[in-house]
């Protein structure tokens, strides 16, 4: 399809007949959880899918590790038929290709990966492979994969072909690193097949828990497919995104990112927490981007050298601490009386309006509308487009224009071109702000300015949760499209600033551009999972929570452990039942401790590397 980075349209993409359940095609964005109960435990992973569903759940994963799980999935099936639930269940298999071939008798659709499906584990060791080799391996997969898709034909079962970031095979390491390219070819050449094969019933999983790398990989991988006719549907979502705040944040600025584009057919909002409760928040991010249909147009223009797929940083003017190389400024308002706030997420900025508070924040500068500003000391001058003439009677050093795109008039553009000291404060109350965002700041690219861009996005949520989801999603393809140099929240409802702050710097953190606290790469727990996740990461986060710019990953099993924590700087996997391996990057330090102990002893060696500073 033809890219519009301005106007919301759902790309267009094959169908695919999932049980009862297809997707793709004319079918509205589907919703998807995993259980974390034994696959073997019938009973316990009826009652957990039931729950799922009645949460509104489309489909349902659970996780065979085995052939004794996947037989199973006939008995989860009756049970759950019998009762009126016709769900379709999706098989999750790694490592074992023969568990695939019994999970497609079973299971509406059965999810393989390809870094593990026939390559072996990964072993993080440099093999060399040469183009003979290479084709050999190839092959392996086409004699392996081929009778996979004649049992999936003969069953009407679908695939999803899910690629993580954390478990790239070896093969693929050694020829394409550990890239997206590498990420986008491990999938391409599972699909050349499917093609090859005339089998259509696929969908497409690119994950990573690097926001950035998974929104990198799904524009890449669409530029892929789209070069070699394919339009397969794709599954979106976050891997290890963790849990609470951190969790629905990160997954809405990726997963929003992609949908707002239009990229998406069915997601999954991994979170650190029972399965149920990701329904919600999956169902508030869907409906808040697609209720974007058919919106008014925006006469947006691309700018000239703009990378969609691999795009950089856009360079700006460094005006004192804004712009340039300097890490997204946060402003805030103070001006509703409210006076609950977070030491720990302190704006760069307060916008007062018309009047300082009586009391002001520490290490914090302050905003005033123009027409009232008198250049006192740590305050600075905020104009509104129609004020363009008092901008060059004005002699601050710093100067903020607040100014919609339809604003944005020659007269304005002229103006900026002869104060390079303006920071613009975008505006929009368009139904695609995206989108309105965007056409402005590609304008002023076309036009040759280098004025900071800070984005004003307003909103009146009551509850926590839906402004942390709205605000993500909205800030996501911002922010990776390298535009982001500063972010403004405002929401008038009774949220505290506390609140409000929190989020805004909880986004630059998920979108990777500016560090604020302890990060947490944590896996939303399945069947294989070998301890209590949840309990786990509280005592963790207990533990580490003041650890600022630290990465700590919390693995429920080893399936994608130590490839995602290669991201993070110690890892909590499990090795066995209620055992616990603890790593240093990617090196693996202890093995099998007690999970009674391993808290304790993961902190002993962030202690011993120094890393570890008292609260």
């Amino acid at each position: 399809m033809e890219r519009d980075l301005f106007n919301y349209s759902r790309r267009e993409t094959s169908e695919v007949n999932i049980g009862a359940v297809p997707l793709g095609g004319p079918h509205p964005i589907r919703i998807q959880s995993m259980t974390n109960t034994s696959t073997q435990d019938t009973e316990a992973c009826v009652e957990q899918a039931k729950r799922i569903v009645d949460a509104g759940g489309e489909y349902v994963r659970l996780t065979t590790q085995g052939i004794k799980e996947a037989e199973n999935l006939m008995n989860i099936n009756i049970g759950l038929r019998s009762q009126g639930y016709m769900v379709p269940l999706v098989a999750d298999v790694h490592f074992n290709p023969k568990v695939a071939d019994v999970a497609a008798q079973y299971a509406e659709k059965v999810r393989i990966n390809p870094g593990n499906y026939v390559d072996p584990g990964r072993t993080f060791k440099q093999l060399e492979y040469t183009d003979e080799e290479y084709a050999q391996e190839l092959q392996k997969i086409r004699d392996r994969f081929v009778p996979f898709l004649n049992i999936c034909k003969e069953n009407r079962t679908a695939i999803r072909i899910g690629v993580n970031h954390g478990s790239l095979s070896d093969r693929i390491m050694s020829r394409y690193g550990d890239t997206p390219e590498g990420m986008v070819e491990s999938c391409m050449e599972f699909l050349r097949i499917c093609v090859e094969e005339q089998f259509h019933d696929v969908v497409i999983s690119i994950k990573a828990s690097n926001t950035v790398v998974m929104v990198k990989t799904v524009r890449l991988l669409v530029t892929v497919m789209e070069k070699e006719g394919m339009a397969f549907p794709l599954h979106l979502g976050v891997t290890e995104a963790g849990d609470g705040e951190d969790g629905r944040i990160k997954s809405a600025l990726g997963i929003g990112a992609l949908l707002a584009d239009g990229l998406g057919d069915t997601i999954r909002v991994s979170l650190s927490e029972e399965p149920e409760a990701e329904i919600p928040v999956a169902r508030k991010l869907v409906d808040y981007i697609t209720a974007r249909h058919e919106h008014p147009y925006i006469p947006g223009i691309e700018a000239t050298g703009f990378n969609y797929v691999s795009p950089s940083r856009r360079k700006t003017n460094a005006i004192r601490n804004i712009g340039g190389d300097h890490l997204p400024v946060v402003l805030a308002d103070r001006m509703d009386g409210n006076t609950e706030v977070n030491p720990q997420f302190t704006p760069d900025y307060i916008y007062a309006g018309r009047e300082l508070p009586a009391e002001r924040e520490a290490n914090v500068e302050y905003i005033l509308d123009a027409d009232v500003w008198e250049g006192e000391t740590g305050t600075w001058p905020a104009f509104n487009h129609a004020q363009l003439p008092l901008i060059g009677m004005c002699q601050s050093e710093l100067k903020f224009l607040f100014m919609p795109y339809m604003a944005q008039t020659d007269e304005v553009i002229a103006c900026l071109k002869i104060h390079p000291e303006v920071v613009i404060i975008s505006q929009s109350n368009h139904p695609n702000r995206v989108g309105e965002h965007r056409a402005l700041i590609h304008q002023l690219m076309s036009e040759g300015l280098k004025n900071p861009v800070i984005f004003f996005q307003h909103y009146q949520e009551e509850v926590a949760e839906d402004l942390q989801i709205k605000a993500a999603a909205d800030m996501g393809a911002l922010i990776f499209d390298g535009l982001c140099d500063g972010i403004f929240l405002f929401n008038q409802g009774s949220l505290s600033h506390s609140v409000i702050d929190a989020t805004a710097f909880g986004i630059l953190q998920a979108g990777r551009i500016r560090t604020s606290k302890t990060e947490y790469i944590s896996c939303p727990g399945c069947g294989r999972t070998l301890f209590n996740l949840q309990h786990t990461i509280a005592r963790i986060k207990e533990a580490t929570s003041h650890l600022k710019g630290l990465k700590i990953g919390i693995m429920g099993c080893i399936v994608n452990g130590p490839g995602e924590m290669a991201d993070a700087d110690y890892g909590y996997v499990g090795a066995g039942r209620g055992k616990v391996s603890l790593y240093k990057r990617k090196e693996c330090i202890e093995k099998n401790i007690p999970e009674e102990e391993a808290v304790e002893k993961l902190i002993e060696l962030i202690k011993r590397n120094n890393d570890y500073t008292e609260k």
